[in-house]
């Protein structure tokens, strides 16, 4: 019976880790493609190593390395990399929690950061550089897809307002047709707005880890008992 459920938790890891490496190349895939063919700058230098394309690439890399691990160590029954496993699954966990920790005691930390980024890209898509006009379409997609204008409102583009401000024709001399919120406004908006969701899915992820960990400690004791530590 015993010998029985050690079987089915081997295979179970072993399903699920592949099934888990699937996502990862799948994610990691997906990362290569948009940072080929999508070669956009962002709104600010800083802004520009948290795109898209990097943090998607950042957690193909991850998911594909560990569950990789965890399904050679649970096929294998392997000591060393079922520990490897455990170990970076308590990492990556530890991590997720001081994040989520961080960004809830320095709230209004990250805000002024933002605030500044904002406001730094804002006057280069201003300026005469290289590099304004792709500033100017990353502006255009954030308003357009946001539904603001300006950091505060259309006013921090001077004479300057661009067409994104505008949800339909623009004027000129009717300022009340531009869009009126801020884009540091709605983008604190859809924090707040996804707060709760964002909550949940980090104890989920930290659940399936917790999972992950005690299946992998209960294979490693089952095989150092047995003596098949390190059989390949």
């Amino acid at each position: 019976m015993a010998q029985g459920c050690l079987k089915c938790l081997k295979y179970t890891m072993c399903v699920a880790n592949f099934l888990c490496f699937l996502s990862g190349v799948a994610v990691l895939g997906f990362g290569v493609y948009m940072t080929i063919n999508f070669k956009i700058t962002a709104l600010t230098p800083t802004l520009a190593k948290f795109s898209i394309s990097n943090i998607l690439l950042i957690t193909g890399i991850i998911i594909t390395c560990v569950s990789f691990l965890g399904f050679l160590g649970a096929l294998k029954e392997n000591r060393c990399l079922l520990l490897t496993f455990f170990l970076l699954l308590f990492l990556l966990m530890l991590v997720e929690l001081t994040i989520a920790c961080l960004l809830l005691v320095y709230e209004g930390e990250i805000g002024e950061w933002v605030n500044n980024d904002l406001q730094n890209g804002l006057k280069n898509a201003r300026g005469h550089t290289g590099n304004s006009t792709n500033l100017m379409n990353e502006w255009d997609l954030l308003q357009t897809t946001v539904d603001c204008c300006g950091v505060y409102n259309y006013t921090d583009w001077g004479d300057a307002v661009p067409a994104s401000c505008c949800p339909n024709q623009c004027d000129k001399t009717q300022p009340s047709l531009y869009r009126q919120k801020g884009c540091l406004d709605k983008l604190k908006t859809l924090f707040e707005e996804n707060f709760l969701t964002t909550g949940i899915s980090v104890i989920v992820l930290c659940i399936i880890e917790v999972l992950g960990m005690c299946f992998a400690m209960t294979l490693f004791c089952h095989i150092s008992r047995s003596g098949l530590g390190y059989k390949l």
